[in-house]
């Protein structure tokens, strides 16, 4: 009776767990793949699940932070979905490799074709190549809006204040510190200061071997030597006492 007061107990624990645990992780949010350093570039996934049980997720609106407008935005094609782009004009122009940027784009829209969309039981992930990415600032809030096939809407826009979570979270993307080699990886130099380094390392073990093999080769010669020595000396020996033997003789 004991035992199973306690698997109840368990079993009711477990499902109170799961029932605080699914709002947070039934709703719309954004992550990087890899990371998402200030002043870089990155790919960041939208991640989408379906919390109806009787109607599937037909489209999907993010929109961008006018406070810190990106300059470069491209959705990966999603298969059976459509994207499509808005931009906006700058208030100030941007500058992005050596170019003004005067538009930025202030919406990504993904629409499910006809008879598709994420069924219930389903997530899906909308990646986007996103940059540079503010160096001012720790997050980006991106404000989401997920249209049901019934013709729901719900509007993951509300910002967090506090430690209290909303009930309908905007996706917030978290940056981190900025890299010291940017977003282009090793460069030409750092390729070129290291190939010396390899080369002196290689001309080291030839050297060291050329020493080796010069040694083994001494080592060898006086160990001839020697044992031609002791056969001349032993050879010498026996002459002188036959010498002796005869002139006894």
């Amino acid at each position: 009776m004991q035992v199973s007061r306690i698997a109840a107990a368990a079993a009711v624990a477990g499902t109170t767990v799961l029932v605080l645990a699914s709002p947070a992780l039934a709703h719309v949010s954004v992550q990087p793949e890899g990371k998402a350093a200030k002043g870089g570039y990155a790919v960041v996934d939208f991640k989408v699940p379906n919390e109806r049980d009787d109607a599937s997720t037909v489209k999907l609106e993010v929109n961008f932070p006018a406070e810190h407008p990106l300059a470069s935005v491209m959705p990966e094609p999603v298969p059976g979905w459509d994207a499509k782009v808005t931009k906006s004009k700058l208030d100030k122009p941007l500058n992005l490799h050596g170019r003004q940027i005067t538009e930025v784009v202030s919406k990504v829209t993904w629409t499910a074709a006809k008879g598709g969309g994420i069924k219930p039981g389903f997530f899906q992930k909308f990646p986007v190549n996103v940059g540079a990415l503010p160096e001012d600032t720790d997050e980006l809030v991106f404000k989401a809006i997920q249209t049901y096939s019934g013709g729901e809407v719900v509007r993951w826009i509300e910002v967090q204040q506090g430690d209290e979570e909303p009930e309908n979270p905007a996706p917030v993307l978290a940056l981190s510190a900025a890299e010291e080699d940017g977003h282009h990886g090793a460069g030409a130099d750092d390729k070129a200061s290291a190939e010396p380094s390899a080369g002196a390392d290689q001309a080291a073990a030839h050297t060291s071997a050329a020493g080796e093999a010069s040694q083994d080769s001494t080592d060898t010669t006086a160990r001839v030597l020697g044992v031609v020595g002791i056969v001349v000396g032993v050879a010498g020996v026996a002459y002188g006492v036959l010498a002796g033997r005869r002139r006894s003789a």
